[in-house]
């Protein structure tokens, strides 16, 4: 199952937001409440894992980089959000994500990680997915991995800023770099 060149399956789903000022840290979040702007949503198994706090907080320390390129990130898994409010309180010493500055989605009935068909049936987690979202709510990219298998940031900024570029993109294109021509 493909989701790149469709529209993104929209949600609106329970999150907990690292860091929010307001009178409540999680609120309700909606795929809509983005649109204008790039998305990098993406998937983990769950809270209190071993690989998952790599990715989580390697996506969360270059949060700038994201933000230079006019890119939100959202995270997600189908743990609560107060699962999510109790890891991101927990030190990095300890295998919490502290510091962590984006939204995590609870997703306990699991219906959003169908959708994007990430789903494990029968275990109730979700695959390491990654779904890169253009302005208008077209996926644009995606790639989903085995559970034993983290996601490198550097190659997900530098997606980003090929599908930005609008050109042709060789591999291990970088910006600066010149794009392809059609006929070349």
């Amino acid at each position: 199952m493909s989701f790149v060149g469709k529209p993104a399956p929209d949600f609106t789903a329970p999150a907990f937001f690292p860091g929010d000022t307001a009178a409540s840290d999680v609120k309700s979040l909606s795929l809509t409440d983005y649109r204008g702007k790039w998305v990098v949503f993406f998937w983990y198994p769950l809270d209190f894992t071993f690989i998952c706090p790599t990715e989580i907080l390697a996506l969360s320390d270059r949060l700038d980089e994201f933000e230079e390129l006019g890119a939100v990130v959202i995270g997600a898994s189908t743990d609560s959000v107060y699962s999510h409010r109790a890891w991101v309180r927990t030190p990095r010493t300890d295998n919490g994500i502290e510091g962590t500055a984006y939204p995590i989605i609870a997703d306990m009935t699991q219906q959003i990680a169908a959708d994007y068909g990430v789903l494990i049936d029968g275990e109730g987690i979700a695959l390491r997915g990654l779904f890169i979202i253009d302005p208008d709510g077209v996926v644009k990219h995606s790639t989903i991995n085995a559970l034993n298998v983290g996601r490198n940031v550097d190659e997900v900024i530098r997606t980003l800023q090929a599908l930005q570029s609008g050109g042709l993109c060789a591999a291990n294109w970088k910006p600066g770099a010149k794009h392809l021509s059609p006929g070349s």
